[in-house]
């Protein structure tokens, strides 16, 4: 085996990919860059009944958005090829056919109803497994119980089959994890698991195997629930004649509910209302529409910094990395043993820690984008100077459009607590006369509408706190915002004017109903 670090995330595409997935894809990818390896993406499709359509290429799509980007894979060729195991189909037989010769594997002619009943009867039995194993595989219909003769007729007949691993009766596997250290399992506890069907596609742990083995796979870094396989995977290694190229192997812990109760599902997702998939799904399969951390206004860089931190800490204080910064750090010795818990509490505060590391021209741009899907009309400038006041509002990036609503059109509701309590006789003099002071300027800047009013306050000898907020909800038509008189100056005294005067009619209005 090669030298060089050389890693894999290998999906099927049957679904959505989770959050946990997109995890051991980034973590491969972490340990790759990190050790100047290889990233390979490998698409795991021998399960032909469960294939969805979109999916392979959802998770492409979810990979580039997170900046993960594959040195081989289908789309980027390689010398280790093809990228997808539907296309390497004819590899695979050999590997069987060497493993049945040297008593290694057996067919399998149990019908899924002997299959039912062998469990039945072992369970009434009180046994200690119900797998077909070195003990239950002796009383069923297998290359090991018929005749040869009787085995080809089976094959000349076309009798549906299995081709399945014989797992040593008494013997004790053992490896090494770097997470979890060594892991020994006895093989009365394995299960004699399908290696090849009849139709000729391999299961999962041959061609897993097998392709990691010709790939030169150098670490097999996957999640926690694969951890029961990895002994049947060493034992194919050493079946196969690969004992001593053998991959190091690390499992990743379990993502969590929220709570640290089980595993995080789609169930957990969908009763909170939050994501747990890196991409919206429109509908293929049965998963249905998904909600997207991306579609939900998370930023890439912070649901990667987000996702890095789910079972892995570099040390010290500093939660915020770059993905250069956090190949850097990264290291497969510091991923802890225990479950990490879900908590979009935190997701939030890493896209409000990103927003507000934007430049109010990125940001802006971003602003830009939606008021043109939406035909609202907004230029660089403007959308620059929204984006600034707002930058310390937000937690996602479609707010910049649905909380600066008041940006692009005259409020159409207004505060009625603040109505209530504030259109008093000052704010009646004050507004109106403000209104009129400010229709005879063209363009003012923050400091010369805050000169206006003061002016105007000066003459009806009133105080600005009596005044400023139900001036905001003229305004704006909200009790709260960024600075007032910045919001002001974006919007120009002309439309300032306008909005005031149309305010203090629905004030009048409103005062006098109640």
């Amino acid at each position: 085996m090669s030298q060089e670090v050389r890693v894999r995330f290998a999906p099927s595409p049957t679904g959505v990919l989770h959050i946990g997935g997109i995890r051991t894809a980034l973590y491969n990818y972490l340990f790759a860059k990190k050790n100047n390896g290889k990233f390979l993406l490998r698409i795991e499709d021998t399960d032909q009944s469960r294939f969805v359509e979109g999916a392979e290429q959802y998770i492409k799509d979810s990979l580039a958005w997170c900046g993960i980007i594959p040195d081989e894979g289908p789309d980027q060729g390689g010398d280790f090829g093809p990228y997808k195991q539907s296309d390497r189909k004819d590899l695979y037989k050999g590997y069987v056919d060497q493993l049945l010769a040297e008593d290694k594997a057996y067919y399998a002619f149990d019908t899924p109803e002997e299959l039912d009943e062998m469990r039945e009867t072992l369970k009434a039995a009180k046994a200690n497994s119900l797998n077909y194993n070195s003990i239950s595989r002796n009383t069923m219909k297998n290359s090991l119980t018929l005749s040869a003769d009787e085995v080809q007729a089976k094959l000349d007949a076309g009798e549906p089959y299995v081709i399945r691993i014989k797992v040593p009766a008494k013997e004790e596997v053992r490896l090494k994890d770097i997470v979890r250290g060594w892991v020994n399992v006895h093989t009365s506890t394995m299960d004699d698991k399908v290696l090849m069907k009849s139709d000729g596609m391999p299961t999962y742990h041959l061609a897993n195997v097998v392709d990691d083995h010709l790939m030169e796979i150098t670490h097999v870094i996957r999640g926690e629930e694969w951890l029961p396989s990895a002994p049947l995977h060493v034992l194919l290694y050493q079946y196969l004649g690969w004992g001593d190229e053998i991959p190091e192997f690390a499992h990743l812990p379990l993502l969590l509910k929220p709570d640290g109760n089980g595993k995080l599902s789609k169930r957990d997702a969908e009763k909170h209302g939050f994501p747990i998939f890196p991409l919206a799904w429109q509908g293929q399969g049965e998963d249905g529409e998904l909600k997207g951390f991306k579609e939900e206004g998370y930023l890439s860089p912070a649901f990667v910094n987000f996702l890095a931190f789910l079972g892995w800490n570099p040390g010290g204080e500093n939660e915020i990395y770059s993905l250069t910064e956090l190949v850097k750090e990264f290291s497969l010795e510091r991923i802890t043993k225990a479950g990490a818990k879900f908590d979009i509490q935190k997701a939030i505060w890493y896209n409000q820690q990103y927003i507000r590391r934007m430049s109010p021209s990125a940001l802006g741009q971003l602003l830009l984008a939606q008021t043109t899907a939406a035909g609202i009309t907004c230029d660089a400038d403007k959308a620059t100077a929204i984006a600034t006041l707002l930058q310390e509002r937000i937690d996602f990036i479609p707010e910049l459009s649905t909380k600066g609503a008041y940006f692009f059109g005259q409020p159409t509701d207004y505060d009625a607590k603040t109505v209530k309590k504030k259109w008093k006789e000052t704010a009646q003099a004050v507004l109106p006369q403000l209104a009129d002071k400010l229709d005879t300027e063209e363009t003012l800047t923050a400091e010369g509408i805050q000169e206006a009013f003061h002016a105007v306050l000066a003459d009806n000898e009133a105080g600005a706190g009596m005044v400023m907020q139900i001036l905001r909800v003229a305004v704006t038509g909200e009790a709260g915002g960024p600075d007032l008189m910045k919001i002001m100056e974006v919007l120009r005294t002309k439309e300032v004017s306008h909005r005031i005067k149309k305010a203090v009619e629905s004030f009048d209005t409103m005062t006098a109903a109640t």
